[in-house]
């Protein structure tokens, strides 16, 4: 049972739809508070008793959320959340039970509340998380594609690669000298091919590679218009995703 749940997130509409799903996901969780900032934090933590639970941005306004762990006692379990999975090896060493990638899915933060439940009914267990801290290591991407040319093969290196569009089921890239090649993979198969840090799943369609980025405008409902370079593409881009977006390209 998770009684009690402190969220530590600096954007307030990742806030705000987290404390929605909590309230749908687990209506029996007490939300303490909700903090948005590492000093704010360590206030709350030094004051109030441990919670069951601590939903944590790992990127906050004044720093990273793993220096509250060395300012003040964390002894309940994690949930991380993050738009870059660079940080995964660190979470896990910091009481992370779960590492949520941004924007957060109500059907992965279920599986992680369960996760919380689990390890609270039988106590952590050091091995197991060190077996998932393996697991977690950086992993190497994508650098090249090897694809079909006229009579033989031509490589592609992952940084001619402006953007990555999907139609009828084939995904397409299109490369910085205008030209085309279709690639023999999903969407989703790409998306944990190309490093995250250069390549953003701007929504089902495309696949943008942050050079690839001209301008960024604001549209209907809060979301966003991409602007590509030298291509008429523009890419919309939803409000769950938008906050990511701008962490992305501010990396």
């Amino acid at each position: 049972m998770i009684n009690k749940l402190v969220i530590v997130e600096d954007e307030k509409p990742n806030a705000d739809r987290l404390v929605r799903l909590i309230r749908t996901l687990a209506p029996e969780t007490n939300i303490l508070a909700v903090l948005d900032s590492i000093t704010d934090s360590v206030d709350w933590f030094s004051t109030n008793p441990s919670p069951d639970l601590i939903m944590m941005d790992i990127r906050l306004s004044d720093g990273l959320s793993f220096d509250i762990f060395s300012k003040v006692e964390i002894s309940c379990p994690v949930i991380f959340t993050t738009a870059y999975d660079e940080y995964a090896l660190q979470a896990f060493r910091h009481n992370g039970i779960d590492y949520l990638l941004k924007p957060i899915e109500a059907e992965e933060l279920e599986k992680a509340l369960d996760k919380v439940r689990l390890v609270s009914g039988n106590g952590y267990d050091n091995a197991a998380m060190e077996r998932l801290i393996d697991l977690m290591r950086p992993k190497e991407f994508r650098s090249k594609f090897l694809l079909p040319f006229k009579d033989g093969y031509k490589v592609v290196p992952i940084g001619e690669i402006s953007y990555v569009c999907v139609e009828h089921r084939i995904a397409t890239a299109y490369l910085s000298n205008g030209s085309e090649a279709a690639l023999q993979h999903t969407m989703e198969e790409l998306e944990q091919q190309l490093d995250p840090k250069l390549f953003f799943r701007a929504n089902r369609q495309f696949i943008i590679h942050i050079d690839s980025v001209k301008q960024i405008l604001n549209y209907f409902n809060g979301k966003l218009k991409v602007i590509l370079k030298g291509n008429a593409a523009e890419v919309i881009v939803s409000r769950e995703k938008a906050a990511a977006l701008k962490d992305w390209i501010s990396f």
